[in-house]
């Protein structure tokens, strides 16, 4: 059923073709994948930009949207009763057609045909940039393309009309957003009362999809948790937990139906409470996510609070003997990216990574506000001016990552700011990351969700 009305996607579809101009769009819709034999799939996740625009939630599909014959279709298999048998009475494709206002069904047969005619007519066929193989392979049959010439091949004007859609949340997308969020506390909140020396990483991974699964929801990415927690991406479970470690929890969920994420990020102790060392690193990176998030306002660039939760970390990491020297030059020279490497956070939307299918250089930059090479700061997937409606993650960290901290010192990269023998004491500590999730308002923010805590008192409070 779709999770919106039939005008809602009408309207939607009818901006992307104003956008666009002129000739055909072609939206395609995912394929169940085969976990090790066809029959046997993984769980089956349609594509973000066709729940966008048609709301339709089942395999096999591709829609066609004619802007000069002001016509849609929706292409697709009906239902048979071999469908029936093994999974149940099921809406056909006509009715999910006429939820998301869509006149014209016809066979997936069909519409090899219909590209060709629009070829032979000289129209212009929009795509966009396929993630998945089987959709790239399509292509090749359909249109001639080389699926390793798809991406070059596909729409700008597609691409550049869908974000300047996607990019600003309505209110009603803001409601099934919360109910991502609401979900992901509940999941953190459990993950942080669960953990206590002797518990494995498993375990508590466990718990956490209980709170999915129990809201008839899927997760909107891999679970992280880790006491490994300076891997940024860390999705091993097979630690068990010691006293005086940190665990880092980065976890997610989706509406249930819509499919709108949530993506938040906590760290906490394994004991009733953090240790001193803990305490001052942690504090460190608190500050700079609160400095961040005040900062946030209508025509702010996002990299200008990047750059703000980057000179809090580094006083704070002055504080604690690790950096030294002018914060502004060492910021500047990028050495906080030692121990904060990556971007402060990323749009979110229908994606926990809201459109990076269709270019992180579109969704988070514009044509005079390019991306960053220098390594920190390049990893920054959104940096462009804020806006009423943007819905973006704030989730500053820092790190020791071993690896790192040993190169930097071989090589001598930022030593006027770095103090690396301190630095070597902290290799067993770990990482910290605190994530929320901010709408961006016309005074400022609005924190998305109930809230989980993350003062150190409040987190201590919760194992009394």
């Amino acid at each position: 059923m779709a999770t919106f009305s039939a005008s809602t996607y009408s309207q939607r579809r009818k901006k992307m073709g104003q956008a666009v101009g002129s000739g055909l769009i072609l939206l395609l819709g995912n394929e169940e994948s085969g976990m090790n034999y066809a029959a046997n799939t993984y769980h089956f996740r349609q594509d973000s930009n066709f729940l966008y625009f048609t709301g339709i939630d089942r395999p096999g599909l591709a829609a066609i949207f004619d802007l000069d014959a002001c016509t849609e279709t929706i292409y697709g298999q009906e239902v048979t009763m071999d469908d029936v048998v093994w999974m149940g009475p099921l809406p056909t494709l006509r009715a999910d057609a006429d939820q998301a206002g869509i006149q014209q069904v016809r066979p997936l047969a069909d519409l090899d045909q219909a590209l060709q005619k629009a070829t032979q007519k000289g129209q212009k066929i929009h795509f966009l940039p396929p993630y998945r193989p089987e959709n790239a392979i399509k292509l090749f049959r359909w249109l001639g393309i080389h699926p390793d010439e798809c991406k070059a091949n596909a729409s700008e004007t597609l691409i550049r009309a869908i974000i300047s859609l996607r990019e600003i949340k309505t209110d009603e997308e803001i409601v099934e957003i919360e109910k991502a969020v609401r979900i992901t506390n509940r999941m953190h909140l459990t993950a942080m009362k669960s953990a206590s020396p002797g518990v494995t990483e498993a375990e508590i991974t466990g718990a956490i999809y209980r709170e999915v699964m129990s809201a008839d929801a899927q997760l909107s990415f891999p679970v992280i948790l880790s006491v490994d927690g300076q891997i940024l991406h860390n999705h091993h479970h097979h630690n068990t937990l010691k006293s005086g470690q940190l665990v880092l929890c980065d976890c997610g969920s989706e509406a249930a139906g819509s499919h709108y994420a949530g993506d938040m990020t906590r760290a906490f102790p394994v004991d009733a409470t953090f240790t001193q060392r803990q305490k001052e690193v942690y504090q460190a990176c608190l500050d700079s996510q609160l400095a961040a998030i005040a900062a946030m306002k209508p025509g702010v660039l996002y990299r200008d609070v990047h750059l703000t939760a980057a000179r809090v970390i580094t006083e704070g990491l002055k504080g604690i003997g690790l950096m030294k020297g002018n914060t502004d030059e060492a910021v500047a020279a990028g050495a906080h990216a030692l121990f904060f490497p990556h971007g402060l956070g990323h749009a979110m939307g229908l994606d926990v990574h809201e459109m990076e299918d269709l270019g992180e250089n579109f969704v988070g930059y514009t044509d005079t506000l390019k991306k960053a090479s220098q390594f920190g700061l390049a990893f920054l997937r959104f940096g462009k001016a804020l806006q009423p409606g943007h819905v973006l993650t704030v989730e500053p960290g820092i790190y020791f990552i071993p690896e790192l901290i040993d190169q930097w010192r071989q090589e001598g990269t930022n030593a006027q700011f770095i103090n690396f023998d301190l630095a070597d004491t902290f290799k067993d500590f770990g990482g910290i990351r605190i994530e929320d999730d901010l709408l961006v308002t016309a005074g400022g923010t609005r924190l998305l969700g109930d809230g989980v805590p993350k003062e150190i008192r409040d987190i201590e409070a919760l194992y009394a």
